[in-house]
């Protein structure tokens, strides 16, 4: 992971230590989530050299975070955080995260703050952004109306960094057209949001999103739970272990009440959730996406298993099927350990016929146990695509001998949380 060290903010994870300063002690912590910085130095050099420099000027943005996933990931995400406030526990918990940007009315609170924190402040001049040589280096723009939304184009602005402050009700549509309008340019564009969830529309306009936003908040909740949507973009483009598992029992048995878990979103082939009986060993059931003779696909759709089976959703925990409903969020992993988080849209729970499918550990002595529909749409996921390019074994043709993915975790569970203690699970 790149940390550059730019004179204009204190990094997040960055070298050396911040004598006499009482906020440092989660920078380092979270390094491996979020940082501060310019990107490269060649573009911190060009910001220095001329912090007024027009768009048509290839200019660095100004200090981002960088969400740093796994080192297999092909592109890093970045996003830009400056936080606006005068509450002081809003600003220690986001220099604590990694966010040292601050935006001032005044140099006085700027100088307090600054005693007790490395920080880099901004200061707002009417409709201007200066730093502290009192050099622009932003301007605000404020839209109330779409014609004002329309002057809003790469050739119309002075500076390199634009921050859009919305009035009105209006923000999904608008971030969507500035997305478009910049999409290419070197310019950034943030926008002022009033809390976290406004936040998170800006960031996902039009999916690539506004390059950041200005948090102008004062309560430290909104610092947090910006933070953790962040930790959340930054876990998705992770990877988990799974491991190959050879079946070892296929039994049909009686009746019971399955799940239907449908997302807001498609899947596709070689995608599923982690369910099992066991919180030890989550099987890989695929979804509904592929297509048959009798059935339409349905890649919306994973048929996960009964009531009582355990299903794995962010933030490395575990809920059991009957617990979810509309809204709630789980993790779809593909055959490569991929996985992202995706919204629940609904839950179906219907008596269906089940079959019982014990599976042992290739590489170890674990045995693992699901329960699922005795159902042709139904099927978990092959470690190998075979001659055919499949990706997944129907569990009508279930047979012992068969190889599957699993992904092997902590037994103990409270609350869905990972825990360390005995327990026995058959």
């Amino acid at each position: 992971m790149e940390v550059a060290a730019p004179e204009m903010d204190g990094e997040h994870g960055e070298e050396g230590e911040n004598k006499g300063k009482t906020v440092n002690t989660q920078q380092r912590r979270n390094s491996m989530a979020v940082s501060s910085s310019v990107g490269s130095a060649k573009a911190l050099a060009c910001f220095r050299t001329s912090p007024l420099a027009p768009r048509r000027t290839v200019c660095s943005r100004l200090p981002s975070i960088k969400m740093c996933a796994s080192p297999a990931a092909s592109a890093e995400l970045k996003k830009t955080v400056w936080v606006w406030t005068e509450n002081r526990q809003v600003m220690t918990a986001a220099v604590e995260r990694g966010w040292s940007t601050f935006l001032f009315g005044s140099k006085e609170l700027s100088e307090d703050w600054s005693s007790t924190a490395r920080i880099h402040p901004l200061f707002i001049d009417g409709l201007e952004i200066l730093d502290e040589g009192n050099q622009k280096v932003a301007a605000i723009s404020v839209i109330s109306s779409p014609s004002e939304l329309q002057l809003i184009q790469p050739e119309n602005m002075e500076l390199q960094n634009t921050v859009i402050d919305f009035q009105g009700d209006w923000q999904v549509i608008p971030a969507e057209n500035i997305v478009a309008a910049f999409q290419g340019c070197t310019g950034t564009v943030l926008a002022v949001s009033k809390n976290s969830t406004e936040a998170q529309v800006f960031l996902e306009a039009l999916e690539q999103g506004l390059d950041g936003v200005v948090l102008k908040v004062e309560d430290m909740d909104d610092i947090i739970k910006l933070k953790d949507y962040f930790d959340r973009r930054n876990e998705a483009k992770s990877q988990l272990q799974l491991t190959k598992a050879t079946v070892s029992k296929v039994e049909v048995v009686g009746m019971g009440d399955r799940v239907c878990v449908d997302l807001c979103s498609i899947m596709r082939p070689g995608e599923g959730l982690l369910v099992g009986s066991y919180a030890r060993g989550m099987f890989l059931v695929h979804s509904e996406c592929l297509e048959t003779s009798y059935i339409a696909s349905r890649p919306f759709r994973v048929n996960a298993g009964p009531v009582h089976a355990y299903v794995t959703v962010p933030g490395d925990k575990t809920s059991y099927l009957s617990e979810l409903r509309s809204g709630r969020e789980v993790i779809v992993v593909d055959q490569n350990g991929l996985w992202r988080t995706l919204i629940v849209g609904r839950v179906k729970i219907e008596s269906r016929p089940l079959i019982l499918v014990e599976a042992k550990e290739n590489s170890g002595s674990g045995t693992y146990s699901i329960f699922l529909q005795n159902a042709e749409t139904v099927a978990l996921i092959t470690p190998d695509r075979g001659s055919g390019g499949r990706t997944a074994i129907p569990v009508t043709s279930l047979k012992v001998g068969d190889e599957v993915l699993v992904r092997k975790q902590g037994a103990a569970r409270h609350t869905g949380i990972e825990i360390q203690e005995f327990i026995v699970e058959k």
